[in-house]
């Protein structure tokens, strides 16, 4: 019995474990700052809405869901090819679910969960807004941080990010991150608002990723 119990633990230390590296590196949350303000010398770039996006990820015991949200708007200020101040807005009414095929019922139904009171409220939290505090190298990476303000609550996040410049355009893109939700109130299944869910929690952590295009401002041309 010893055995075989300890055969059991095993198994389920071993799937904890693949479940954990599996998911993106957590991105550095803390209190939120104050926004960046860029020398007079930056250069506007005007967020491209319709070629941004946020791509999401959820988890769950049995699974997990895709999607994506798009960028509604923004800009961010450039000097020498770094941003140095910025914010973009997140339309929180976009969110799709791309893992279930958008003619079965059980993507609208996702989807109307993920919109309503339980998860992000979007009635109430139309936008979402990442506001630039500051960027920084950090073992060759490059870091962004910003206030991201979803629901009620605003916190100081940071991730590795990438740029490329194109003539007048710029493209940023994140590496894949994770942000605990429970920290911007989303409670629905999270195991730090209830107890006693046994296996129908549903998992704090959700993946991102974001990409920005953004084209310099016609005045700055």
């Amino acid at each position: 019995m010893k055995t075989s119990f300890f055969k059991i633990l095993t198994v389920v230390a071993l799937v904890a474990f693949s479940s954990c590296k599996d998911k993106a590196k957590e991105a550095e949350t803390t209190a939120a700052e104050e926004a960046a303000v860029a020398e007079v010398t930056a250069v506007t770039y005007n967020t491209v809405a319709d070629k941004s996006m946020v791509e999401w990820k959820g988890f769950k015991p049995t699974g997990s869901h895709t999607g994506t949200i798009s960028v509604a708007n923004g800009a961010v200020k450039v000097n020498d090819g770094t941003i140095e101040s910025g914010d973009f807005t997140i339309d929180m009414n976009s969110i799709v679910v791309t893992d279930i095929p958008a003619e079965e019922k059980g993507n609208a139904k996702l989807t109307g969960h993920l919109t309503s009171a339980d998860f992000f409220d979007v009635e109430t939290y139309p936008t979402a807004k990442f506001e630039v505090t500051g960027i920084e190298t950090v073992d060759g990476k490059t870091m962004l941080s910003g206030n991201l303000t979803m629901k009620d609550a605003t916190n100081n996040i940071s991730f590795p990010v990438t740029t490329a410049m194109d003539g007048d355009t710029m493209t940023l893109t994140s590496e894949t991150f994770t942000i605990d939700r429970s920290k911007w109130n989303v409670k629905y299944g999270s195991k730090s608002f209830f107890d006693g869910l046994g296996d129908k929690f549903i998992n704090d952590d959700i993946e991102l990723k974001v990409t920005l295009v953004a084209e310099k401002a016609a005045m700055d041309s």
